[in-house]
């Protein structure tokens, strides 16, 4: 008994105990306040309103009502902190109503619980910061065609495990990145339509006795549907774990790309210069241009990556009801990823469209490597009929003999093949010189790669035209999901004002 009473005496012996207060409480007040404030005043009015339109409560109750929700000290309570007297936020918020409107502002409360009303704010909050990653996502993208339209003539190599495969454009990798980036705004809106449902009216997780309208409030608060299972609106969570997969894989892309941006931008590679306003340089070596943008962009990138999994973490081995797992714990979590990828896409967006190309280096670069062979062996299989698999050994012959001559890939000639020919099958070839140096061209090689998906010019341009036609539909169906939204937001503020006070 004597550690129970020195815990109490230091706790206090009523809710809430000071460490609980300090560990839960607080915090959980303390993003309540910044994040949660707006949606719950404006369920406050979507909810008063409905009530009023299906006739349980008078208009004058309900206009007393709304006279304490519109005189709400906004900017006293994001500055208040928490002291134990009330629960929570919403405790907080109920009490200052009725302050101001007496008992009657205890009916606000008719048909509906903290559960429904709790999760609806979260999917509020997550919707909002869905639009303005989407948001920033889509803006990269253009700025990525810009990049892609500028480069889609340059000539560099692909690799395949890390080593010289074959001759590319710039733009024919970019474009590939375009199209990974074109997947997550996929899994974006996807979550995004998943989140944009409302639980309301679901109350605890039964509905409730009263005749309310859920979906009326649902359109008041820009809801395009219900939840239709009350047990649903309050238990699931898969809506939090959809986001979290959802950002996990954009993160994962962006490190990714980061990557291969950064050693890129190494003098080994040569390939890409990183704009100044991006780079650093060294404290005690002059000579350092260190791409530290790119680096920031892969290690937070990584930290997004873990919020994420702290989200799905938190979900594991949870029941299927309701429990505080989801809620002031975890929703920080997401908060943060989805400001995180906001940041990483427009830090990447400006690093990216400003990077200058080395084309003439990478072009060089190309020509003398034997990325082109392959060609070679295309070209012995069209020409000379020769089965793939002999002209593949004769094209491999071709470079192992130019390599223990000191030769690269521009010095592969009629003499050269016809040596390699011979190794190999016995006899020379009659293939003319001009046709052998058409093979080992890199220009060629992409010229000729036109099928769709492929890195020549006609093909990029194809692919530039029909992208850009999809961003401009996608900026037009994010831009509508806002404008409704704000349209709904904006027509519950008209009712919440006519339900004035009645003279």
């Amino acid at each position: 008994m004597d550690v129970i009473q020195r815990i109490l005496e230091k706790e206090g012996k009523k809710f809430p105990g000071a460490t609980y207060a300090e560990v839960v409480l607080a915090p959980a007040y303390e993003n309540a306040k910044q994040v949660l404030l707006n949606p719950m005043i404006n369920i406050h009015k979507a909810h008063l309103i409905m009530l009023v339109e299906q006739g349980l409560l008078q208009k004058e109750e309900a206009s007393q009502i709304m006279v304490g929700i519109q005189s709400l000290n906004k900017k006293e309570l994001v500055q208040s902190t928490y002291d134990g007297q009330y629960e929570d936020l919403f405790f907080l918020v109920e009490s200052k109503i009725m302050d101001i409107c007496g008992e009657v502002g205890g009916s606000l409360h008719i048909a509906r619980s903290r559960n429904d009303m709790g999760v609806a704010m979260y999917r509020m909050v997550l919707r909002d910061k869905l639009q303005v990653a989407i948001k920033s996502l889509l803006s990269f993208q253009e700025t990525l065609l810009s990049v892609i339209e500028t480069y889609k003539d340059t000539i560099i190599l692909g690799h395949t495990h890390t080593q010289q495969a074959q001759p590319m454009t710039f733009s024919h990798y970019l474009l590939g990145i375009y199209d990974v980036l074109s997947r997550d705004l996929k899994r974006l809106n996807a979550a995004y339509d998943t989140c944009n449902s409302s639980p309301l009216g679901a109350a605890a997780f039964t509905t409730t006795g009263f005749s309310i309208n859920r979906s009326r409030v649902a359109e008041l608060l820009g809801f395009p549907e219900i939840i239709k299972s009350a047990y649903d609106s309050i238990s699931g969570a898969d809506y939090l774990g959809e986001i979290a997969t959802a950002l996990q894989l954009a993160f994962i892309n962006l490190g990714r790309f980061s990557q291969d941006l950064l050693l890129w931008s190494s003098q080994e590679f040569s390939a890409i210069r990183v704009a100044d306003p991006y780079v650093q340089t060294s404290s005690i070596m002059p000579q350092k241009r260190n791409p530290v943008s790119l680096e920031h962009i892969r290690a937070l990138s990584s930290s997004g990556i873990g919020n994420a999994q702290t989200v799905l973490q938190m979900l594991h081995n949870t029941p299927y009801g309701d429990i505080n797992d989801t809620e002031d714990d975890l929703q920080p979590y997401l908060w943060k990823c989805l400001h995180l990828i906001d940041q990483i896409y427009r830090l990447t967006q400006v690093v990216v469209g400003t990077i200058e190309v080395n084309e003439e280096f990478l072009k060089r670069r190309a020509k003398e490597s034997f990325a082109t062979i392959t060609e070679l062996a295309d070209t012995l299989f069209r020409e000379e009929h020769v089965p793939f698999r002999i002209a593949h050994s004769i094209a491999s012959q071709v470079v192992k003999l130019s390599l223990e001559r000191g030769m690269n890939a521009s010095h592969v000639n009629f003499d050269i093949v016809n040596e390699a020919a011979i190794s190999v099958v016995g006899h020379p070839l009659n293939l003319h010189e001009d046709v052998i140096q058409t093979a080992m061209d890199p220009e060629n090689f992409v010229k000729i790669r036109s099928l769709p998906g492929g890195p020549a010019p006609t093909e990029m341009k194809r692919g530039i035209m029909e992208r850009k036609e999809i961003l401009e539909r996608n900026n037009e169906s994010l831009q509508n999901k806002i404008n409704r939204v704000t349209r709904c937001l904006g027509r519950l503020d008209e009712l919440a004002k006519n339900l004035g006070p009645t003279n």
